[in-house]
């Protein structure tokens, strides 16, 4: 089977694709390199490797040819630069994804995964569940959540399948650490390195509900191949830990060497999954906790 994964040089997408490798998949990986925020781009050599942009159309319907399964991670991916620059984030986000659906539809694809994120839930009360109103707060979520309604439109009115995976805080190998909205874990490992003090927002107490990235990767390859999923097309899935803990948690199991800088604008106070639709029609559930992997 022939897998092609968007953004698959980047943090989530590379690990999905060597993990795609591992289990037996033929991989397509396409990135334009255009992450600021990434240390690196990991291209795995064993993997057919494309340099392009999914916003170009002629581009991206070169690469499809053969594929049966699409994993979507290209996008505008950081929350305070695309309040910066919304036009740009929501050009990414939303024209990159419906490019990527429509030359997914051409090519007959069995199945895609859409990537996208926990912040559509916003203020709404937590554990989030996927019966939840969206509730966009920023550029990013707005755009991440008008792409999936997309996805739901291609599965309704093209016969497309696809799913949505909404990721909460994701941690693990790659994590981006450059710049001051890469990840917090990655942010605090950088500075633990350099000997600096790790930059508290605000005053810590505001809770992430962290998720693996080798079991995000895991839920991707899941959500294209289970049966079930056929029964919940355009459908949107979170994944995440089904705990949290606060930010001041993550930076004491790190380092005590610690500094608090002002809260910034559009940023929830708490995110928390709710993990049981996911479980049930997908047959996943995370199995790294965040606060062991942080102690090795």
């Amino acid at each position: 089977m022939i897998s092609l994964v968007t953004g698959g040089a980047g943090f989530i997408g590379s690990n999905l694709v060597d993990y795609l490798l591992s289990k037996g998949h033929e991989v397509v990986c396409v990135d334009n390199e255009s992450a600021e925020c990434n240390d690196k781009f990991y291209w795995n050599p064993n993997a057919i490797n494309v340099k392009a942009d999914v916003t170009d159309y002629k581009a991206m319907k070169n690469v499809f040819t053969g594929v049966d399964y699409v994993f979507h991670f290209a996008a505008e991916a950081r929350l305070q630069p695309a309040i910066k620059n919304p036009i740009e984030a929501v050009y990414k986000n939303c024209v990159g994804t419906t490019t990527v659906l429509q030359c997914a539809r051409e090519a007959g694809v069995k199945r895609l995964v859409y990537s996208s994120t926990s912040s559509g839930y916003g203020f709404n009360p937590s554990p989030n569940i996927e019966t939840q109103p969206d509730d966009c707060l920023n550029p990013y979520s707005a755009s991440k959540v008008a792409a999936e309604k997309f996805c739901k439109m291609y599965s309704d009115l093209y016969g497309l399948e696809t799913v949505v995976l909404r990721y909460f805080n994701v941690f693990g190998e790659r994590s981006p650490t450059r710049g001051q909205y890469a990840p917090v874990i990655g942010i605090f490992q950088r500075q633990k390195d350099a000997g600096e003090p790790l930059t508290i927002v605000g005053d810590g107490t505001q809770r992430r509900d962290f998720i693996y990235v080798g079991d995000v990767a895991r839920a991707n390859e899941l959500a294209a191949l289970m049966p079930g999923v056929k029964d919940h097309l355009g459908e949107v899935f979170n994944v995440g830990s089904g705990v949290n803990y606060s930010v001041q948690e993550i930076a004491d199991a790190i380092s005590d060497n610690q500094t608090y800088i002002p809260k910034r604008d559009g940023e929830m106070e708490t995110t928390w999954s709710n993990i049981d639709k996911v479980n049930r029609v997908i047959g996943w559930k995370p199995e790294v906790d965040v606060l062991e992997w942080i102690k090795g």
